[in-house]
């Protein structure tokens, strides 16, 4: 069963802002990166999926399928271990995948400067309504998952769920299935779709969007106080759940605590 790999918010080019908010409610963010195909990121990691930062340079190359995608929540990334061997899956599932693609981005690590590279399988941008979703390959994960950069001071740990909203759930939901290589699964307000360690949830909406992500934390207590004290977050808890709104970047997600 395959794996989910991160999930990205798009900041176009509001990458200075978005990372002074999420520095402020505790998550630990990886220094600035940029890519070859012209587009810079954060990450904040954990021992399995990660949220990424992505936004473009003031100056420069600036990455055309970035700046054509929405702002805030906007893709949903799968890992594998071999895009070759997932393009050709796709192309036989009848999906007008594109072929695999190589980028990289420097990564400085005790002073020496390493190439951080990946492999990719892109979908066009019609394929799935809501916002981005494409396979990635790691060709070099210790670049990626460095031990510096898995604590953080708000507890946040995982990515549990992610929320897709479809004016026809019950259709999009195989399309997602069969791009995983997956099942479709009925749930309490939908249709999911099962990973190895999460779950993609496609519910019924009025427009096609990304509509959250859930986070999983050690505790609530901390980033919940962080929020608090920022006058631009909207903190909603019950109990070991919550929701975080940031307005300024139309972004909702979940939190959850273990």
């Amino acid at each position: 069963m395959p794996a989910l790999d991160h999930v990205v918010i798009n900041t176009l080019r509001n990458m200075d802002a978005a990372s002074d908010v999420f520095s402020a409610l505790g998550f630990t963010l990886t220094p600035r990166g940029y890519h070859s195909l012209g587009s810079i990121n954060h990450l904040m990691m954990t021992k399995g999926a990660y949220l990424e930062l992505v936004g473009v340079p003031e100056t420069g190359l600036q990455r055309q399928d970035v700046l054509d995608s929405p702002f805030g929540l906007n893709g949903l990334v799968i890992r594998t271990d071999n895009a070759d061997a997932t393009f050709a899956r796709l192309i036989d599932t009848g999906f007008s995948a594109q072929k695999p693609g190589e980028f990289s981005r420097p990564v400085t690590i005790d002073g020496d400067t390493h190439d951080a590279r990946f492999r990719t399988v892109r979908f066009p941008l019609e394929t799935f309504a809501g916002g981005r979703v494409y396979f990635c390959q790691h060709l070099t994960p210790e670049l990626v998952w460095r031990p510096e950069w898995l604590g953080h001071p708000n507890g946040f740990c995982g990515i549990d769920r992610f929320v897709i909203e479809s004016p026809d759930a019950r259709a999009d939901v195989q399309n997602y299935a069969a791009a995983f290589d997956s099942h479709a699964e009925c749930s309490v307000s939908g249709w999911q779709v099962p990973l190895a360690d999460a779950q993609i949830e496609i519910v019924n909406g009025p427009t096609p969007r990304f509509a959250t992500a859930e986070l999983l934390f050690e505790s609530l207590d901390d980033i919940e106080r962080r929020a608090q004290a920022l006058s631009d977050v909207v903190w909603q808890r019950s109990g070991a759940r919550a929701t975080l709104s940031l307005p300024a970047f139309e972004l909702t997600l979940t939190c959850r605590s273990l």
